[in-house]
């Protein structure tokens, strides 16, 4: 019986990188690891950094690449969804985009293919501002009302997957930052707001 199999969407951001490593990274390496891209194919240094990973371009507009995943690997047993326009001026620029993206119906869809009996786990990341914003600490069963088009989309995915899928868990997170990544990849806001001060 082979490794267990663990596919990152969305695992060339920022999250995913972390994610990434800190799967690869694991003493007696305990997975088959595997990640999606969506636009450029990750770099040489990616794997030197890291070790072995399996990567798939997948459109996850469309769902196109994701069958090559489970043709190549078999069926996965945990799917971690970190793939998202997270930024919220892009999402109020296009929110068509952003809807199509961040609401996960193709990968849904694909992830109901297999048996309900062993279905994967999908691990979710969404976002605080899934709420209003008008007090400074909510719990999981406080209403959601978001206030911006991100959050918005992103209260749509969490209502997509409950209705259409079992197995899952749903993060809720705050602003993510830490160390930079294994390679380099776009700035998260606080860093761009720190560069932003130091610069003026």
């Amino acid at each position: 019986m082979g490794k267990p199999v663990v596919v990152v969407v969305g695992g060339s951001g920022y999250l995913g990188l972390h994610l990434l490593q800190s799967l690869a990274t694991l003493a007696d390496n305990p997975y088959d690891v595997a990640f999606t891209y969506h636009s450029h194919p990750p770099p040489p240094t990616l794997f030197d950094a890291i070790g072995p990973l399996h990567a798939f371009k997948v459109d996850m507009q469309s769902g196109e690449g994701l069958a090559s995943i489970s043709a190549t690997l078999g069926q996965p047993h945990v799917v971690v969804n970190c793939a998202a326009i997270s930024v919220p001026r892009a999402c109020e620029l296009n929110p068509s985009a952003a809807t199509a993206i961040n609401v996960p119906r193709p990968l849904i869809k694909w992830m109901s293919t297999f048996s309900d009996a062993g279905a994967p786990l999908l691990i979710h990341l969404s976002t605080d501002q899934v709420y209003e914003g008008v007090k400074s600490f909510y719990e999981e069963d406080d209403e959601t009302d978001a206030v911006n088009m991100y959050g918005k989309s992103k209260v749509m995915a969490e209502n997509y997957i409950r209705s259409n899928y079992s197995s899952y868990a749903i993060l809720r997170s705050s602003i993510i930052y830490g160390p930079h990544s294994v390679i380099p990849v776009e700035k998260t806001l606080p860093i761009q707001v720190i560069s932003a001060c130091r610069c003026c």
